[in-house]
């Protein structure tokens, strides 16, 4: 069972394990935009996913100009306050969301998933301590801006991104499948 949990750890997964997929090969995310029922709530779920990734993007490359002085620590600070807040904000709300609504009912729909909706809910509270280190080091960058809180952010966006972004993938290839064979709305 240690493998087994080992192998939906967010830290070190690197996929859907065979056994979570079989939506997935029924559904490729190839076919997903031109399939009809992805217009409503997928296209919806998609675009939340895009927007956390949009914010991340932005945030690491505003790092990197404050790093190689191409902006001021002000530019820097208010557009982590701004955009940190954003995503601390929108990120907490949609996985409360997800675990209290959507993933019960699309465990009910397709229980054969039952352990890829228990291992996103276990992502989400993994997520919760990355995301506070985030928060400390956006903090830093805001109240005390200097070269060292400026790399102290940046590394974390670096230790976050690929677990948001391993997340975020395999939520997808779980939620969307359900939602396109099921009509979830």
């Amino acid at each position: 069972m240690a493998d087994d949990d080992d192998e939906l750890k967010l830290e070190t997964r690197v996929g859907l394990p065979d056994a979570l997929r079989v939506l997935l090969e029924e559904l490729p995310r190839a076919g997903w935009e031109a399939h009809p029922g992805f217009h409503g709530l997928a296209r919806f779920w998609m675009q939340r996913h895009m927007l956390f990734r949009q914010i991340m993007d932005a945030l690491t490359e505003e790092a990197e100009l404050r790093l190689d002085a191409q902006v001021s620590a002000d530019r820097l600070g208010a557009r982590v306050n701004r955009l940190g807040g954003m995503l601390m904000s929108t990120l907490h709300e949609h996985h409360s969301i997800e675990d209290t609504v959507y993933f019960p009912k699309m465990q009910v729909m397709e229980p054969r998933l039952l352990r890829g909706f228990t291992m996103l809910d276990k992502d989400h509270h993994a997520l919760d301590e990355w995301l506070n280190r985030f928060a400390d080091a956006s903090a830093g960058v805001v109240n005390t801006p200097s070269r060292d809180t400026t790399w102290v952010f940046h590394s974390e966006l670096e230790r976050l991104g690929p677990l948001l972004e391993r997340h975020l993938r395999d939520e997808e290839d779980l939620v969307v499948p359900v939602i396109l064979r099921t009509g979830l709305q």
